[in-house]
């Protein structure tokens, strides 16, 4: 584990409470689903590369897919 890959851990992990928290209070799937991935994914993953591209995904997933 690098710095890098710990920072960016705490910030997608960061915008997965913020996902989270937004989807269960609006009772929108989208963002709970996204934003628990978002917490998640993390401890699974150990390329720096592979990390930033699955988050950068996983932020924007809901400002394009509304259910």
């Amino acid at each position: 584990m690098s710095t890098a890959w710990l920072l960016w851990m705490v910030l997608f992990s960061a915008a997965g409470l913020g996902y989270f928290v937004y989807g269960k209070r609006q009772k929108a799937l989208i963002p709970l689903v996204c934003g628990l991935a978002l917490m998640v994914y993390p401890y699974f993953v150990t390329s720096l590369l592979v990390l930033v591209v699955i988050g950068v995904l996983l932020i924007i997933l809901p400002w394009y897919v509304r259910i």
